[in-house]
Formats: structure tokens, sequence, C-alpha cells
């Protein structure tokens, strides 16, 4: 991306304008631009930065640094829970995190009693929770309000929630009675009755379900705020576009994290141990299905010692059916993160049957043309596979292990591949656990009983 805005800020900065008109000419930029100008500042100019915005602007300005942490450092404890307060809670939460226990508990004993109970509101529910992920930034209404007293109380509100776009509508006992378009609300006519405007049947989401389960849920609906009932259907948060975005991001980088055979997602900062406990638990695990790969190896050393040439394929064979598994095993994560609801799943296990012909038909093409390599291999170097001299017939049988052998195991890893993050997700295990390396592993070990059980059947390879 371009940042020629950088150096714009940093002129306006260093220009002989008054404070005031350089708060002015700042403030035209986004806050995220204005995070990274603080963030290339060295201390003196980041002070004089500070001093031009105000309290209010910084705060919303540090929820885009790299480092809140070290924004705060540069103000005193009580300046710094000044900063936090004027944030949504959800903002407040996510910097509170960002810094070590004991700066975080002095400054929380600093904040005001209100903000205290809204974070921990937001903070009894797991982090896995989308009751975690919701924000108190929104306006309310009453269903017995007019319009023109729905109006008023949207005008007074608006000061301090900037989530607009969406008024809720509440009855009696704080259960959501429906939303109103802010802009069906403008155009009303003052004798309108509020019920005219009002959509009911909005859809919600328990503060308790779990956010892998949701995700697609919220980014279908595409709207402005989604609202967060408790078990009570009473509204207690929404969650908005920005905080959606975010929740995906962070669901996105936790299944490539597992995909790629981690335990949960690494920080760049992270210590060299944090990084070892998050990679060594799926290593352990791949490392037994390795040595009971290792052991199957020598159970087939006599195989290996009369057809000695059979091994040169081998690597062939395990790396397709690798490669086809790990084809399935996306395909297959993919269709179940965009399946929302008990009936559909249902559904999920037609993909086994897919994936079946897919990797059939793929193996058989590759199988077609990898018993021809073979075949002219040996022929054009005069290799002979039980002896020294070339033989037509057992040329024809070694192409003809290696062709079935990869067709056979092609179709297995792709049932394979499917098949495994079907089940984890039946017993409610994250199908990306199922990751690449994994899935890849099994079906080396089966691959490898399928290429030298062949290879005894068609030598008659007895022990």
């Amino acid at each position: 991306m371009n940042k020629d805005y950088l150096v714009k800020l940093l002129e306006i900065l260093n220009s002989n304008i008054s404070n005031e008109e350089k708060k002015k000419q700042i403030l035209q930029y986004h806050e995220s631009d204005i995070a990274d100008l603080l963030d290339a500042l060295d201390d003196d100019k980041r002070e004089q930065l500070y001093q031009i915005l105000g309290t209010e602007n910084i705060a919303e300005v540090m929820v885009y640094s790299d480092d809140v942490s070290e924004i705060l450092e540069d103000f005193e404890p009580s300046e710094a829970a000044d900063l936090i307060e004027i944030l949504d809670v959800d903002d407040a939460i996510d910097v509170l995190e960002e810094l070590d226990e004991e700066s975080r508990n002095q400054i929380i004993n600093l904040l005001d009693k209100e903000v205290v109970e809204d974070i921990k509101a937001i903070k009894k529910y797991d982090e896995e929770m989308i009751g975690s992920k919701m924000t108190n930034n929104f306006i309310t209404v009453s269903n017995t309000d007019n319009i023109k007293g729905a109006m008023k109380k949207v005008i007074s509100d608006a000061a301090i929630n900037d989530n607009v776009s969406t008024i809720y509508v509440l009855d009696q006992n704080d259960k959501l009675y429906g939303v109103i378009d802010l802009r069906d609300l403008i155009i009303a006519r003052e004798g309108t009755n509020l019920e005219t405007i009002v959509k009911k049947n909005y859809p919600t989401i328990n503060a308790k379900t779990i956010v892998s389960e949701c995700i697609n849920e919220l980014i279908e609906y595409g709207l402005d705020s989604y609202p967060i009932v408790d078990d009570d259907e009473k509204l207690i948060g929404v969650i908005t576009t920005e905080d959606i975005i975010e929740v995906a991001s962070d669901e996105l980088a936790d299944d490539y994290a597992k995909f790629a055979g981690l335990t949960e997602e690494e920080e760049d900062d992270e210590t060299v141990i944090s990084s070892v406990k998050k990679r060594l638990p799926w290593l352990l695990v791949l490392l037994v299905l390795g040595l009971l790969q290792s052991f199957l190896m020598t159970g087939f050393e006599y195989v290996v010692a009369a057809l000695p040439i059979i091994v040169f394929f081998q690597t062939l064979v395990l790396d397709m059916s690798g490669n086809t598994g790990t084809q399935s095993l996306a395909v297959t994560i993919r269709m179940i993160s965009n399946t929302k609801d008990v009936e559909e799943k249902k559904r999920l296990f037609k993909p086994v049957f897919k994936e079946l012909r897919v990797g059939f038909l793929n193996g058989f093409v590759l199988a077609v043309l990898s018993f021809v390599f073979v075949f002219l291999f040996l022929k054009f170097t005069n290799q002979g596979v039980t002896s020294e001299t070339f033989d037509v017939f057992e040329a024809l049988k070694s192409a003809g292990i290696v062709g079935l052998s990869l067709m056979i195991s092609m179709t297995v890893s792709s049932i394979v591949g499917t098949v495994i993050p079907i089940l984890f997700k039946k017993i409610n295990i994250d199908p990306a656990v199922a990751s690449g390396p994994l899935i890849t592993t099994i079906n080396d070990v089966i691959s490898l009983l399928i290429y030298y059980g062949l290879s005894i059947l068609l030598f008659s390879l007895m022990m």
C-alpha cells in the first residue's frame, strides 16, 4: 500500500501553523493512518502529537497502533485510565490485554466502576464464545416510544454510541422486540406509528454460542451489527461488522495454524518455549505415526531384498496419495465451515462419495501414465526386477504394481481426507485439527500397506 500519507502527516506535524490548525488537518486522516504516524515518531514528537490531538482523539487512534502498551507507558496510570474509559468496552478489553498484569491491574483500579462492570460483563464469557467479542456500543429505544421520542433518544445517545445505523427496539422486559434502520426513522413522519417501521423476527445469537459455530451465519447476513442475547433473550450487546471481520480473521488464522499441525496460532513476538509448546504436541503424534510407518517397512524387508527396484518408485505412490488426501481435506473443511445447521450436516456425507469418484478418476489417469513410464524406464535402462536382465513379464508386473497402487492409494486417500474431518466434526473436535501433516502421515501408512501388499501378491512372495 502507498504510504505517502505518512510523509504528508509528518509535514503537517512539522509545519509552522498553529496546533489547532494542525489538529484539524491531521484529523482529516483515518485513525489507522494517524496510528502509523504515532508508531513512527520518537518520544519528543509523540508528546507533541499527544498535545495536539487531545485525550479523546488519542484514545480513538491508539486502538489501531501496533504497540498500544508503549503508548500507554507515555502516560501516568490515571491518564491511561482516562484514555481507556473513552473506548468501547470491547476495545478497552483488547487494550488492557496488551499490558502486563501489574500495569493492567493498576489501571483497572483507576477505572470508573461502570466501565469495570461493563468489562466484567464481557469477560465472563470464555474466549471461544461470541459473547466475548460483543460491544455495548449500540442504541436502544422502547417499543412504546413514538417517532419523535425515538428520534430524540437516538440523537441523545449518538453522542456516546456511534453505532447508529441500526436502532434496537426493546420491550418492557429488555428483550429484543425488533430493529429500525436509521434511514427509516429519519424519513418517518411524526404521526407515523413506530410499529410500522420496526423489523421484527430479527436474527439473534446467544452470547454462549461458540464463535466457530456462528461465524458463517454472521457473515451470511451481512448486518451492520448483530444482536447478542442472553439465556433470557435479553439484548446484552452487539457484534459490529468490524468485529465480525476480526473474528473471521482470527478463525481463519486459527484454522490455518491447526492445518499446519499447530495446537493454536503463534504470535510474532512470543518466546521460543511458547512456540515449542504449540508445535510439539502434534509433532509427537506424527512421531508415533512415523515410527509405525518405519516398523511396517521393517516387516517388508524381505520384499525389498527380493525386489529392490520396487523401492525406487515408493516415494511416487506415497507423495501422490498424500497430495490427494490433502486436497480432499481442504475441500471438506471448507464445506464443513459453510454448513450452518444440523439438517445441512446430514449432507456432509455426500462429499465422501464425490471424493471417492474424484480420487478414483484422478488415480486411474495417473496410474495409466505411471504404468507406461515405469515399463519404459525398465525397458530402456534394461533393468531387471528379480534378475540382472530385463524381463517383459516382470516389467509389466512391476509397472502394474506402481499403477495399481497409485490408483487404489489415491482413491483411499480421498476418502480418508474426507471422512476424518467429518468424523471430527461429529464428535465435536475442530475439523481443522485433521491437519495436512496428520492426513499425509496416515495416508503414507495406508499406501505402504497397499504398495507392498500388491508386490507380495503379484510376485507371489512369502516369508
